[in-house]
């Protein structure tokens, strides 16, 4: 029983202690409450720990230069915000090339035949754009050729050309339609037949007679090679025979082959321009050519044109501005008689006894007919540099390589 007292005994000490405290607490919070002013209400509220210990107070920095720390979005609205400004993009464009006017006497090419024609057309365009001296004048059907006259007729639609437009140079390049059968008389002869082979020879040299029948100068450009390798056969086939009927009317064929196949003859995509670059020089087809391609198919034409024409073919900036032809002096060129001939001097003949050689005595180099620029252009050779000069980047000169050399361990 004595146990049991003192248990009881301490559960009421322990009671009391409890109400005790919780009276003097709900005492503390409503003194507070009555007697802190309204606008302390409406100040943070303080916890009990606050309450009984006080509110901590906040660290101060170490040193003063250290940024106190604030809150993420404090932070975010202190930052100043700027304004993301869109990327302008400026596309810069070359200006076109300045028109060259025409004079009112220039000369006139007529290009005719099929769409190897129109893209000669395009690149003669291009070639002779600053040449007011020449105009180039297009009248080619792409479809045509020498086969269907049925559908066009170059026979008789060429004269109807030739009269309107009264040319100075007639060009003709046709050809890549033709690889089919013809109607001669009431029959269809199968393509490449002996008598389809003779009737397309006749037709070819009355279209190359007629262009030449007023004294035109003639002009008939053969055709390139074509990816397929049957066509290409073909066109070999139909350039030997337009070359041939050219000739027979003093007219001049236009080789273009080399510009368009590779060392070995075989058809290429991509080749040398007339710059010497690597470009693409024919279309996806195999058949069609690219711009640089009908450039460079110019490039054959332009030669002999500027060759036939004359003066006419000098580009403007050859030709001086009319108010300075006035300003230039020519003078007469000196009579044969004027011209004194001397022997050249060797020194290996002083007796002046009338020798033909050089100087030197050496044969006189051979040429091969063609420049460096056409070799670069027509079968992408590369002249070699002279011993001595500065692009000479042989490893072994001419002179220095030993013949029996001598081998050191």
């Amino acid at each position: 029983m004595t146990t049991v007292k003192m248990i009881s005994r301490f559960l009421q000490r322990i009671t009391r202690f409890t109400v005790l405290a919780i009276t003097v607490v709900a005492l503390a919070v409503t003194t507070v409450v009555i007697v802190s002013p309204p606008e302390a209400a409406a100040q943070e509220r303080r916890t009990l720990l606050q309450f009984l210990f006080g509110r901590p107070k906040p660290r101060q920095p170490i040193y003063d230069d250290v940024p106190v720390y604030q809150p993420r979005q404090q932070r975010q609205q202190s930052r100043p915000q700027k304004k993301r400004q869109k990327a302008v993009v400026t596309v810069t464009t070359e200006p076109p090339p300045p028109v060259i006017q025409k004079s009112e006497n220039a000369k006139k090419v007529l290009v005719v035949g099929d769409f190897v024609a129109g893209s000669l057309a395009d690149g003669l365009d291009t070639a002779f754009e600053t040449t007011p001296g020449i105009v180039v004048e297009s009248r080619s059907s792409g479809s045509s050729g020498l086969v269907r006259e049925d559908y066009f007729n170059w026979q008789k639609t060429l004269p109807t050309y030739v009269a309107e437009l009264k040319p100075d140079l007639i060009i003709i390049s046709l050809g890549a339609n033709d690889r089919q059968q013809m109607a001669i008389g009431d029959g269809m002869e199968k393509f490449k037949t002996e008598t389809w082979l003779g009737e397309y020879t006749r037709r070819a040299a009355s279209l190359a007679s007629l262009a030449h029948s007023n004294g035109t100068p003639l002009l008939w450009v053969g055709m390139p090679a074509f990816q397929s390798t049957a066509m290409t056969a073909d066109m070999v086939t139909f350039n030997t025979l337009f070359r041939t009927e050219t000739e027979k009317v003093n007219g001049t064929f236009v080789d273009v082959w080399d510009g368009f196949v590779d060392e070995g003859g075989k058809f290429v995509m991509t080749g040398s321009d007339i710059n010497g670059q690597q470009v693409r020089l024919r279309g996806s087809d195999g058949i069609n050519l690219t711009k640089a391609g009908k450039r460079k198919l110019a490039f054959y034409v332009e030669k002999d044109i500027r060759k036939i024409l004359g003066d006419a073919a000098a580009s403007s900036s050859d030709i001086p501005g009319g108010d300075d032809l006035k300003d230039l002096i020519v003078s007469a060129p000196a009579a044969n008689e004027d011209i004194i001939q001397t022997q050249p001097i060797s020194l290996k003949d002083p007796d002046l006894d009338g020798g033909s050689a050089l100087m030197d005595a050496n044969a006189i180099p051979a040429g091969s007919g063609k420049s460096p620029r056409d070799l670069l252009v027509e079968k992408g050779e590369v002249a070699a540099a002279p011993e001595g000069r500065v692009d000479d980047f042989r490893l072994a000169k001419p002179g220095t390589v030993l013949s029996n050399p001598v081998i050191r361990n």
